[in-house]
């Protein structure tokens, strides 16, 4: 190439290339700051850079503290998140371990044996006030709650009860709410003796019951209701952490005392031998135990301290048809008083 032409192309690159200031270079000198200056050609193609469109940067290998944070969403805020907690003693506490675990990706707590002591001292205390309460008023109690299922049960249906479900639940609340007072009228009586005595045999609560809940809702209210409807209390196991503090946020509102019914969330491997050793628990029911290696072990365990159990069905258990009297009377015990006649 001529050396007229080598200059006249060395001047035209010279012409093209154009003085661009980059903010991430500045230096302070003196007090002052001097930008530098870097060089970038105006002409686009393979390789270069336009003046007019900076370098992609560079994408990162993992999230740092550089990226940006997710925007909000319209309206300017954030959602919170619900954690479900247990139930005890009538509050909303955490798991004293601090543990949690994941339910449909929300978090629920996840109970330990200090919670099942936590429990069952909460259901000792509110035990005898509930069996002294007169059986018309745990009847109301009862009926307040199937009142409130069926304000809230837009929550349940959200949470994928299905809504025949919910309408059983409803029923088997007021159908217990109906057997309060006269429960007794049925498994109690007058029995003939050979004196001038009356004998009179009395149906009474067995006391503190833990519960290992079927998965369901209408499983866990059916082992629920027969064990408090006669003056009992429980501390109930249950995996399903959703529906079961769902239904104690509606306990919680209506007129059950707390420690009436308390409920741990997590697994029943892990909590149920605990409170099946526990000296002051007077039953165990263990309808939910689906394992029945386990079911064994939790027997051999109340044996020590001579507990009610009541097993698991053999099968599957059906809770939409009708209960019958089994399952409040397998948690009452019978007193019998003796008394002269002509006094």
């Amino acid at each position: 190439m001529p050396k007229s032409a080598k200059a006249a192309s060395a001047a035209a690159t010279k012409a093209d290339q154009t003085v661009v200031e980059d903010p991430a270079s500045v230096a302070a000198e003196g007090g002052t700051t001097k930008p530098a200056k870097r060089l970038s050609s105006a002409k686009s193609g393979a390789g270069t850079l336009s003046a007019a469109t900076p370098a992609p940067p560079a994408k990162p290998t993992s999230r740092s503290e550089d990226e940006p944070v997710e925007a909000l969403p319209v309206g300017g805020r954030l959602s919170v998140r619900k954690t479900y907690k247990l139930y005890i003693g009538g509050a909303f506490p955490r798991s004293e371990s601090g543990r949690t675990y994941l339910v449909d990706g929300d978090n629920a707590a996840l109970a330990s044996r200090k919670d099942a002591r936590d429990a069952v001292v909460a259901a000792r205390k509110a035990q005898a006030k509930w069996a002294g309460a007169t059986a018309y008023n745990r009847g109301q109690v009862l009926y307040r709650i199937a009142e409130m299922i069926e304000a809230r049960r837009a929550e349940f249906e959200a949470l994928g009860v299905d809504a025949a479900e919910v309408d059983a639940v409803i029923d088997r609340w007021v159908w217990y709410a109906g057997w309060s007072d006269k429960i007794a009228q049925v498994a109690g009586n007058a029995n003939p003796v050979a004196g001038p005595f009356f004998n009179l045999s009395a149906p009474e609560p067995t006391g503190v019951v833990a519960v290992a809940a079927p998965p369901s809702l209408l499983g866990l209210v059916s082992v629920i209701a027969p064990a408090i409807v006669t003056g009992n209390t429980v501390v109930v196991v249950t995996p399903q952490a959703q529906v079961a503090i769902t239904l104690a946020e509606t306990l919680a509102t209506s007129d059950v005392p707390g420690g009436v019914v308390n409920i741990l969330t997590g697994r029943a491997a892990e909590v149920a031998p605990w409170l099946a050793s526990h000296d002051d628990v007077n039953a165990l029911d263990l309808t939910g135990i689906a394992d029945p290696d386990l079911a064994t072990e939790l027997e051999r365990s109340a044996a020590g301290t001579l507990k009610r159990v009541l097993r698991p069905p053999a099968g599957e258990p059906d809770f939409t048809g009708d209960p019958g009297l089994r399952p409040m009377t397998a948690l009452l015990e019978t007193k019998t008083v003796w008394h002269p006649k002509g006094f």
